[in-house]
């Protein structure tokens, strides 16, 4: 069984049962996870469960689920299995035979992609982004062509330049940052990509447990219009400023990445030469 913590309001009455018969519990962070058995009066077994001692735990959970115990396998945020080790324990107890049941909780990736706002018939869930910057780049250019909302996990100190990083190689976007979803402090903040990066970077990093949420990409005809209005906006302040000043203007006013615009402008003053 997975089911997530979270919020305690957010638990099923399902997932309750099952903690309450299982025999042992597999959690991140046993301490976490004594937390809400306590509150509500429960007392299995539990076990720690995590990336750094998962390859040795992951055969004595299987050796004793194989002798017939009810093992439940618990996160302290999030649902279990979304980028965490649990999906292998779950391939190596499907490998045995050995039935597996998930008990859905809350999701913060569900729930941004529900609070973003954006098209959600059509959406990929990224994981964490690399947290190297050409890493990151690269994997946002292979993402670049989908045309589907992107749902991406982040931490706070990386949230200012991941956002400038997809504004550059995805373009300006809608998007929206959410933190802490389902839970007390519940934030979401929507505007594209750009104006999303400058903030961040002069208000600080959030706090808080984050997902990045990107549309997919602009329709031609959008496209075409946004094209329309940044040209005129880059040769208005092409009449009184040199290139690299319009260029920084424009990107200050509109929150799209400097260097396209940079680029943009050299072409619109050679034209009017």
């Amino acid at each position: 069984m997975a089911t997530p913590i979270g919020n305690l309001r957010d638990i099923t009455l399902r997932a309750l049962d099952l903690l309450a018969a299982a025999d042992l519990v597999a959690c991140e962070d046993t301490r976490v996870t004594a937390k809400l058995l306590a509150h509500y009066g429960l007392a299995p077994r539990r076990v720690a469960y995590h990336e750094h001692n998962a390859e040795r735990m992951r055969p004595l959970l299987i050796a004793r689920l194989k002798e017939g115990a009810v093992l439940a396998l618990v996160s302290d945020a999030g649902t279990p299995l979304i980028s965490d080790p649990g999906y292998k324990l779950v391939r190596a107890a499907l490998a045995e035979g050995i039935p597996v049941a998930a008990l859905p909780g809350p999701s913060s990736a569900l729930a941004a992609l529900v609070l973003s706002g954006l098209p959600s018939d059509r959406f990929l869930f990224a994981g964490f982004l690399s947290p190297k910057a050409a890493a990151r780049r690269g994997a946002l250019s292979e993402l670049a062509a989908l045309r589907a909302t992107l749902l991406f996990f982040e931490t706070a100190p990386r949230l200012a330049a991941a956002l400038a990083d997809m504004a550059e190689i995805l373009g300006d976007r809608e998007a929206a940052v959410a933190r802490e979803l389902t839970k007390f402090y519940e934030e979401v903040r929507r505007d594209r990509l750009g104006a999303l990066a400058a903030h961040f970077r002069d208000h600080g990093p959030p706090k808080g447990e984050l997902v990045i949420a990107v549309g997919p990409p602009e329709r031609a005809a959008d496209a075409a219009l946004a094209g329309e209005t940044i040209d005129a906006e880059l040769s208005a302040a092409l009449a009184t400023m040199s290139v690299k000043d319009a260029s920084a203007a424009v990107a200050a006013a509109t929150g799209r990445p400097r260097r396209d615009l940079y680029r943009r402008a050299l072409e619109l003053a050679g034209r009017d030469r």
